[in-house]
């Protein structure tokens, strides 16, 4: 803003008024802009500055200046804001019909206003049975009113107290669901108990507020929550425990505290079995104590499954070939018959590859001669995509980990376990990469004693996105037989897209200059992120769906390395969103968590939540807003999902994500940007995870130096564990 005025030289004044209409506000940082009727003006004035939270016909008071902005005019820039219910019919009726109170619109606010006049919010509160004598307002609405206002009143009490506190105000619904009226008891008493169970709210916040209420820098509580903090924060990048001396080193820098302080929480956090300290070949790893228990029973299940003979009736394996190559019409390749026969000989079995290698053919011989022979078979895969995927491919029903397993949604927990274990005599598990420790538990827990297991994924893909490596790990132990599939069939060998994957996946820095203007994969080489950027927007906005038949949101996905960067998936977001769809007049829209969510949008889900059954990394379109209900409405494929305006920021837009969150999933077209802006993160095996994604068309934009790097780069960052020294038995003994 470009104000004429300087305010550090202007006296501050008051100002007070009627808040007419909330232009913007950032739930985040509490920065609002407001259209205010202020006293002594006639015409309506914009008020810029802080507030806990706001709503359209409130009484406002605040204190600043005014400035004079070469675009907007004169402004009320205030330094501190404070906003009060109404008092007048006026303000009453903008106040409920602006959103404060779920389920009351406009027209129902002024229908109420009329009936009771600008004592109705006191009726709302005291006596809301009287509500049912407003016409078109049974029993059921009434509670919902009343519901609705009282939570709204809470949440209000939550945000000043956060606010009070130097902390945003955006997470505050999310804190009254998990705790309810013990909200503000809980953040007093143990606000470090946030960063843990609240999304969104990270231990430098909860630090802020143990600060703000009194609990001292130097407390053994305070030190707990930092190292446990650091574990966890271990976690989310692949690993499942850290040194010893690396957590104790990154404990002292986060607290900013002496060594001795972080030493005796960590003793106490052994002690008292919080933590787990094991020597892993030479070297002492602090565990969360669930992710090594899960560690050892992964590998004491792959071990038993690796010792038992095969779980399958006697087969002829000549006679079950020739019958396979009869009903499919396919000839087997004398690498997918032995890998077929070693399957077919063991117990468990891994099938690894990269794309075109005869995978699904594979998976498909087995699975025809098995169910032959009246094997019940089940198949699973970490992701709605991929397990959608699979089902095509095998024609079979395949479903996703969570549903197989049949999580509990009030839990978290799976229904399927040793007590409750699957119905099945083998378990197909698709695109395993992706599987974390916990998980990978999870199915082994859940597989029958007598059952079989086939892993299936490309190991030189990305890890899981959770703590571990355990398809990589478990091909290293050699506890089961691998089956590694190199041969590129001739129909598959016809795409340039995955010739291209496998000289990455070989370390080759691909030739694009011989592409064809007809190819499904192309180069387009671009300096600087300015232009890499104008050219990923052409590309996807017009280009792309010309050349294609494509549809630029529903078919083409955006994947970038990292989310930071001009050329990052945030940037990009904003950008796509803009030009493939703007706003629309008339249409509503839902502004929250830094984002404007609006109809037609593709978005993802960044979490899982369990009692929406949507996961991590699933990819939906906004079908409805509704800003009575205060609710958006996400189409995940077959299901309508909707969203509490405070659970928006388990969603985000979709246009450009993450290769990450790309995993498992496969799209018609796919734009990847590559600079050295992310050198950080130019690993081969993320450029080739991103390259495979595409189905029918894949364009990579950037800075040849930049691919160039990614394609030598094999060095992919360690990550602590402790599952490999288990399945070779050589783990020792807990460090007294």
């Amino acid at each position: 803003m470009k104000a004429a005025s300087a305010q550090s030289t202007t006296p501050s004044e008051e100002i007070a008024g009627l808040v007419e209409r909330v232009t913007f506000f950032n739930e985040e940082s509490g920065f609002a802009v407001l259209r205010v009727k202020v006293r002594g003006q006639r015409d309506l004035v914009t008020v810029l500055g802080p507030v806990p939270s706001i709503s359209a016909g409130e009484w406002l008071t605040g204190r600043g200046w005014w400035v004079r902005d070469q675009e907007h005019g004169l402004q009320f820039k205030a330094q501190t804001l404070k906003a009060t219910p109404p008092t007048t019919s006026e303000g009453v009726e903008r106040y409920l019909g602006g959103g404060f109170v779920k389920g009351v619109g406009p027209v129902l606010a002024k229908k109420l206003v009329g009936h009771f006049g600008a004592e109705v919010l006191k009726v709302i509160g005291e006596n809301p049975g009287a509500l049912e004598s407003v016409d078109g307002i049974g029993p059921k609405r009434r509670q919902r009113i009343s519901t609705a206002w009282q939570e709204g009143l809470q949440i209000r009490e939550i945000m000043l107290f956060l606010h009070s506190h130097g902390v945003s105000t955006g997470r505050a619904v999310r804190i009254f669901k998990t705790y309810g009226n013990l909200a503000i008891q809980t953040v007093r008493e143990n606000p470090y108990t946030l960063a843990r169970e609240i999304h969104g709210i990270g231990f430098a916040t909860a630090d802020r507020i143990a600060q703000s209420v009194g609990i001292p820098k130097d407390s053994e509580n305070r030190a707990r929550a930092g190292i446990d903090h650091v574990l966890l924060s271990a976690t989310s990048e692949g690993h499942c425990a850290l040194p010893l001396e690396k957590l104790k080193a990154a404990a002292v820098k986060l607290l900013e505290t002496p060594a001795e302080i972080v030493e005796r929480g960590l003793a106490r956090m052994l002690t008292t079995g919080f933590l787990v300290l094991e020597e892993i070949d030479g070297e002492p790893l602090v565990f969360l104590p669930h992710l090594r228990r899960a560690e050892k029973e992964i590998a004491v299940g792959i071990r038993r499954l690796a010792a038992a003979r095969s779980a399958y009736p006697p087969i002829d394996f000549e006679k079950a070939v020739q019958w396979c190559e009869a009903r499919t019409g396919k000839t087997l390749a004398p690498s997918q018959r032995e890998a077929l026969k070693t399957v077919l000989g063991s117990r468990a079995a891994i099938v690894t590859g990269g794309p075109g290698v005869g995978k699904t053919t594979l998976v498909n011989s087995i699975l025809l001669i098995l169910r032959a022979k009246k094997v019940k078979c089940l198949l699973c895969a970490p992701t709605g995509r991929a397990a959608k995927r699979l089902t095509e491919t095998t024609g079979m029903e395949a479903k996703t980990i969570h549903r197989l397993l049949e999580i509990d949604p009030a839990t978290g927990r799976f229904s399927r376990n040793e007590d409750n274990p699957l119905e099945c005599d083998l378990l197909v598990v698709d695109e395993t990469s992706m599987l974390d420790v916990p998980l990978m538990c999870a199915l082994l827990r859940a597989l029958p004693k007598n059952s079989a297991l086939i892993l299936v994924g490309d190991v030189d893909q990305l890890p899981s996105v959770g703590p571990g490596n355990a398809l990589r790990d478990l091909i290293e132990s050699g506890v089961v037989p691998v089956v590694r599939l190199t041969e590129v069939f001739r129909q598959a060998a016809a795409s340039k897209i995955i010739t291209v994957a496998h000289l990455i996946r070989q370390g080759k820095m691909p030739d694009f200059r011989s592409a064809e203007p007809s190819s499904d994969c192309h180069f387009v080489e671009r300096d600087t992120p300015e232009e890499i950027a104008a050219t990923l927007v052409r590309l996807v906005q017009d280009r792309i769906p010309k050349g294609q038949g494509i549809d630029p949101i529903g078919d083409i996905q955006v994947l970038c390395p990292m989310n930071r960067g001009s050329i990052g998936v945030r940037e990009l977001n904003a950008v796509l969103q803009r030009v493939l769809n703007p706003p629309r007049q008339g249409e509503p829209a839902a502004d929250r968590f830094g984002w404007r969510f609006q109809i037609r949008d593709k978005v993802i889900q960044t979490e899982n939540n369990y009692k929406k059954e949507v996961f991590n990394g699933d990819i939906g379109v906004v079908e409805k807003i509704d800003p009575v209900e205060q609710e958006v409405h996400v189409r995940y494929d077959e299901r309508l999902i909707a969203y509490d305006y405070g659970e928006l920021d388990e969603v985000s837009p979709a246009y450009a994500i993450t290769i990450h969150k790309a995993q498992g999933s496969e799209f018609p077209a796919v734009v990847i940007p590559v600079a050295m802006q992310h050198f950080m993160l130019l690993e081969r095996n993320l450029i080739y995870t991103g390259i495979t994604r595409a189905r029918k068309f894949l364009v990579v934009v950037g800075q040849r130096k930049a691919l160039g790097l990614a394609v030598r780069n094999n060095q992919s960052r360690k990550r602590y564990s402790g599952l490999l020294c288990s399945l070779k038995e050589t783990s020792r003994p807990k460090i007294a």
